[in-house]
């Protein structure tokens, strides 16, 4: 690869030194403004070092700044016979990178301009790899609402959440509310709160639901859901450290994840269709939504809105890490969204890239007016006609 060597001066000498070197075009500049100009119209700015002629202190100083300014790449060496202690602090801070005797021999030239080559290509290679987070700020109105609305529903509805308290514990043993590790926001991971609608020990009704996973592929493959139930979360939660992963219906222990991951790349989302392991009560509180009540504290708390996209389990969210699928976390996590009020009620199926480019287009579209829209849909859409 050809290296362009800039040599800014009035000297013309080093042109006749050093104007047939290897790999190298050597362009010669009269002063900084015809270099910014050169620097312009040179089709690559990567593989470019300027050699900047030592004249006086103050007027060097001030061009190299603005030269800078102008174009901030390419290695800037200064030309000089030596420098004093105060001058070289004046240099470096205008933006010069390193320094040369103008009586340099080619053979020091060309490993000078080896060493800088190399050099710039592993500040290349290493900026390359730096990946840029984007990190996504509510707005204000979006909070403010948030916790209007949450604050509000807890009081009106806290009659509700007794009543539901009271029928869960009459019909089976285990708590009445469970915690289960989501991924929200800027792949914040909190502590998603749900209504439990399982018996216990339904793990033991795992392997009958292989073939009821709505979002398996279409060639119909789908992933046994193998763990346990969300009767036990609270005891496997405690001190694990994400190391059970947490599900809508169960947990999956990790090692058992990592062992079907590759197989199951293209199916992020896993939901059972007529679940056996699935209450009176809960199968009640589902079909109308009302498992999800709890997550009302979620949202005064701040793990997430009203409105946005799906908080996802730990492993869901971990297979959707791909540039088409990352911007579906630089949104609000929310407690409905724009997939649940245009599939829910639908007794057709929700593909998984359904649900993928839903959450995508809220996380790019999002507003107060869809908010509410969402909103208003989402109270006609509780009656979930799949059942599931």
């Amino acid at each position: 690869m050809t290296t362009n060597l800039l040599y800014i001066g009035k000297s013309k000498s080093f042109l006749t030194q050093f104007g047939k070197l290897e790999d190298v075009q050597l362009i010669y500049a009269k002063d900084h403004k015809d270099a910014i100009t050169i620097c312009i119209n040179l089709k690559t700015r990567e593989n470019i070092i300027i050699l900047y002629e030592q004249g006086n202190l103050k007027e060097d100083v001030e061009n190299i700044t603005l030269f800078r300014k102008k174009f901030y790449q390419g290695y800037v060496v200064l030309v000089t016979g030596g420098l004093k202690k105060e001058e070289s602090a004046a240099y470096l801070k205008s933006g010069i990178n390193d320094t040369i005797s103008p009586n340099i021999s080619k053979e020091e030239l060309i490993q000078k301009i080896d060493l800088i080559n190399k050099r710039q290509e592993l500040l290349y290679i290493s900026n390359r790899k730096k990946k840029v987070v984007k990190r996504f700020i509510l707005p204000r109105w979006k909070r403010f609402f948030d916790i209007t609305f949450a604050g509000i529903a807890l009081i009106v509805l806290s009659p509700v959440f007794l009543i539901i308290s009271l029928a869960i514990r009459l019909e089976s043993k285990g708590p009445v509310i469970y915690k289960a590790k989501r991924v929200g926001t800027n792949y914040n991971i909190f502590d998603f709160l749900k209504f439990r609608s399982m018996y216990n020990n339904a793990d033991k009704h795992l392997k009958e639901l292989t073939d009821l996973n709505q979002y398996k592929s279409e060639d119909g493959t789908a992933t046994e859901p193998k763990g346990f139930s969300d009767d036990d979360l609270d005891g496997f939660l405690i001190g694990d450290d994400g190391v059970i992963l947490v599900s809508d219906d169960f947990i999956i222990p990790e090692e058992v994840f990592a062992s079907k991951r590759n197989s199951e790349q293209d199916q992020p989302f896993v939901k059972i269709e007529k679940d056996p392991r699935v209450t009176r009560v809960g199968r009640f509180l589902r079909k109308y939504s009302l498992d999800e009540l709890p997550q009302l504290i979620n949202i005064l708390k701040g793990d997430m809105s009203v409105v946005g996209n799906r908080p996802l389990p730990l492993y869901e969210a971990e297979r959707l890490t791909n540039d088409d699928s990352i911007d579906r976390f630089m949104a609000p996590a929310g407690l409905t969204g724009l997939w649940q009020v245009e599939k829910r009620g639908d007794p057709g199926r929700l593909s998984a890239k359904e649900r993928k480019e839903l959450d995508l287009k809220y996380s790019k579209e999002f507003s107060f007016g869809m908010d509410m829209k969402i909103l208003l849909k989402t109270f006609t859409a509780f009656i979930q006609k799949g059942d599931v």
